[in-house]
């Protein structure tokens, strides 16, 4: 099972908050989630970026790989 670091999009229709989840890779974007890291407000300025930084670092140790926005959002925590 190929574990991935991924946003699940809340909110309402052009107002997007998303949510950081572990999820396995082939479930789909607002699928069953293995757990729920933070969450992410793009909306607000500046946006509000909150994630658990040890759930974070646990779930990366076991091996799930973050997608792509949110390797940025790493970046801009400074959870490298």
């Amino acid at each position: 099972m190929a574990v991935k670091i991924r946003l699940r999009r809340t909110g309402a229709k052009k107002n997007p908050s998303y949510r950081v989840v572990v999820a396995d890779s082939k479930s789909p974007r607002n699928g069953k989630i293995i757990a729920q890291i933070g969450h992410y407000n793009p909306m607000n300025h500046p946006a509000v970026i909150n994630i658990d930084a040890e759930a974070a670092k646990y779930w990366l140790s076991k091996g799930a790989q973050p997608t792509d926005s949110v390797k940025i959002l790493f970046t801009k925590i400074n959870l490298n």
